[in-house]
């Protein structure tokens, strides 16, 4: 692939992620403003409901109150995401991978953008009939990278597809 369609491409990639990280904004910025300080709304009476929760910490409320912590950890995590997407070789064979990384990004920036500048994460997804943990789009956006990852990983790339990921070709 020639340069030009590559970085193109590449912006395109950029745009989806922006793309992603508003709509996860927004969601949380309509919680905040319909939900805060509101009884939770049902959608699906005892089942599924939309409950409003300032979450300091990470997933399932653990490490409550780690902000840096988890401030930095992005950064580097969002780093090296970046460093391999824009590594990678354009090829049709990463395709899946690349989708996965701009999930894992558009969540991990979705949810950096809270904690950077409200000291928590707004969630507001709650399944009540597993008392599931309250979650959010960003949340959504950085589990399914972590299962595409897992199965991409296992079952798809071999060792020298990652080697070319990280070095290029």
């Amino acid at each position: 692939m020639n340069k030009p369609n590559a970085g193109k491409k590449r912006i395109l990639y950029i745009l989806v992620m922006v793309c992603l990280v508003l709509i996860d904004q927004a969601t949380k910025s309509l919680a905040s403003i319909r939900l805060k300080g509101n009884e939770p709304i049902p959608i699906i009476r005892n089942v599924f409901e939309l409950y409003y929760l300032e979450n300091r910490g990470a997933a399932f409320s653990m490490l409550q109150g780690k902000r840096v912590f988890f401030i930095i950890l992005t950064v580097i995590i969002c780093s090296f995401a970046l460093y391999v997407l824009f590594r990678m070789p354009m090829d049709r064979h990463f395709t899946p991978m690349r989708i996965t990384l701009i999930l894992l990004l558009s969540g991990a920036v979705g949810n950096f953008i809270d904690r950077a500048f409200n000291g928590y994460v707004v969630d507001f997804f709650y399944f009540v009939l597993i008392n599931f943990p309250v979650f959010n789009v960003a949340d959504i956006y950085v589990t399914t990278s972590e299962i595409l990852l897992v199965i991409l990983v296992l079952f798809y790339y071999k060792g020298k597809d990652f080697e070319v990921m990280v070095h290029g070709k």
